[in-house]
């Protein structure tokens, strides 16, 4: 009975903390929603506003899992650069000993039913209250913190309870602080948190199942073990996903085997600082500023080269997944953050537009080598196309609040329209290979309706490089009306015998199909311009 105690006590602790965490973060996620872009956006013009943003941020939001992945977003739509995100994983990793604090101080400190059964209580009103919207979201994070704090309590009266019966890793000297090292690191692996890790050994260390420096070790393990979760979260993802978590993964590594290394002269400066601040008695407490002072540290020592590794960084993970025809931002490292998901979707079908734009370029100058070339293109939008339906199909089971609902429809309709430009290019191109190639004078009207197409498209160019810059209504005027002359002139040739029936078909229905790809990408481009405008006017 007795170990079924135990087994029941550590279990439900464990599941009502990690459930906690779960809530609590999804729902400051979805409450914080694009705010938690633009935070970061700021955030990285410097790397001492990275670091502290970053810190600040994860202090908020209870992971570092979210601001991890929302950098690594940015990171891949080009937004910022490799060097000045990596301050933000860094501060990051800062901000997440907000967590040993919340329970050393008010966990373990206070009678947990007074604080987390009103705050369930009330986040739960608020949840049911405000389905779908920013309240909605908030009073799921209140319930979550409450959820959370009944997880610690149950953790801590089990340890209290049973604290004879267990035995931990033993072992003395360095081969006992591998050991702890080790039992961090599988701990943290299984449960998918560094904070669930560091809360068992806050509460095993203030029951006196463990000594400090045990412990200390324990927590060491924990961030390490997040190294794992950030490379199984970048399987399948884009090069610069594996960028930042490599990043991730060596400030981590080097963070813990310098903590390894001083670890006796940290004990010793902990007994200093608990003495003087007058928590010595308090193991979780010390264990709290154990894990801050070690993740400052790490900080301090990798500063001086943190421009050496970007820059190595950089120059490593060029491989096919960086081919034109695989996704540029899309990742299931992004899905958790909604808001920074719909950027990156946008971003990616701008980039399909970019491709599609290109192809009814080339169609445009009707040369005898480019037909491969466009059906090339036309292949890429269509690959990339099914990369965005993929990703939507996974973004939708994430849960988003109805601004974001709002937006998916908009970049679906406009990826739509970049398919259906490509498709309308390469029906150009394959009709006008039906024609025999004979050297003879271009008639005017399609000189008029070429110049037009290309003049339209360079307003387009225009257009979707700056917010500013809209298409002239007249440019797609003239297109129409070169169009109009340009069918007279094959009807009239066709009805004086100068073309044959076949020959006439083809033709119209070449110069019609540029038509529709001239207009499937002036209306994908007018619907881009609402974004286009957003993110000029957050600039």
């Amino acid at each position: 009975m007795h170990n079924f105690e135990l087994i029941s006590g550590f279990v439900g602790g464990m599941g009502l903390f990690l459930l906690g965490m779960s809530m609590m973060t999804d729902g400051l996620k979805l409450a914080a929603g694009p705010a938690l872009e633009s935070v970061l956006a700021w955030s990285t013009r410097t790397r001492t506003r990275g670091l502290l943003s970053g810190a600040l941020v994860t202090a908020l939001v209870q992971s570092s899992s979210a601001v991890t992945v929302a950098t690594i977003g940015f990171v891949n739509a080009g937004i910022v650069g490799l060097s000045q995100a990596i301050w933000v994983l860094f501060g990051a990793n800062v901000g997440t000993t907000m967590t040993g604090w919340l329970v050393a101080l008010v966990g373990l400190k206070f009678e947990i039913e007074a604080l987390a059964l009103p705050l369930l209580g009330c986040g739960m009103l608020l949840r049911l209250t405000g389905e779908r919207k920013r309240r909605g979201a908030f009073g799921m994070a209140l319930a979550g913190f409450g959820i959370l704090f009944l997880g610690i309590d149950l953790l801590r009266v089990t340890f209290i309870d049973v604290a004879a019966g267990i035995e931990m890793p033993t072992g003395t000297g360095l081969r006992g602080l591998l050991v702890h090292l080790l039992t961090g690191i599988a701990l943290t692996v299984l449960m998918q948190s560094s904070s669930a890790a560091l809360t068992l050994a806050l509460t095993a260390a203030q029951s006196g199942l463990v000594s400090l420096e045990t412990a200390a070790a324990m927590v060491i393990g924990a961030n390490v073990g997040t190294t794992v979760t950030a490379l199984l979260a970048t399987i399948g993802a884009t090069a610069n996903a594996r960028r930042a978590a490599a990043a991730h993964i060596v400030f981590n590594v080097w963070t813990a085997a310098f903590a390894l290394a001083v670890l006796p002269w940290l004990v010793k400066l902990l007994g200093t600082l608990g003495a003087a601040s007058g928590i010595g008695a308090a193991p979780a407490a010390m264990l709290a500023l154990f894990h801050t002072i070690f993740n400052v540290l790490g900080v301090v020592l990798i500063w001086p080269i943190a421009g050496h590794l970007s820059r190595f960084l950089e120059r490593r993970f060029r491989r096919a997944g960086e081919d034109e025809a695989l996704p540029r931002h899309i990742d299931n490292t992004i899905i958790a953050v909604p808001a920074l998901a719909l950027g990156a979707l946008e971003r990616e079908v701008a980039h399909i537009g970019d491709i599609a734009l290109r192809a009814l370029e080339i169609a445009l100058r009707d040369a005898p080598d480019t037909a491969d070339i466009v059906r090339n293109d036309h292949r890429i939008t269509m690959r990339l196309n099914r990369a965005v339906a993929d990703f939507i199909v996974q973004f939708n089971r994430a849960g988003m609040s109805a601004d974001s609902a709002a937006r998916l429809p908009r970049i679906l309709r406009v990826a739509r329209y970049y398919e259906r430009t490509a498709e309308f290019v390469v029906e150009a191109i394959e009709t006008a290979d039906e024609l025999p190639r004979v050297q003879q004078e271009q008639p005017a009207a399609l000189t008029a309706f070429v110049t037009c197409a290309e003049l339209l498209v360079t307003a387009i160019h225009s257009a979707r490089t700056d917010a500013r810059i809209a298409v002239p209504e007249a440019a797609v005027l003239a297109v129409e009306e070169a169009y109009e002359h340009l069918k007279e002139h094959w009807l009239a040739a066709g009805t004086d015998g100068r073309l044959s029936v076949t020959a006439l078909d083809a033709r119209l229905r070449a110069a019609s199909a540029l038509r529709r790809a001239l207009q499937q990408v002036y209306k994908a481009t007018l619907m881009e311009a609402d974004w286009r405008v957003d993110t000029f006017d957050a600039e």
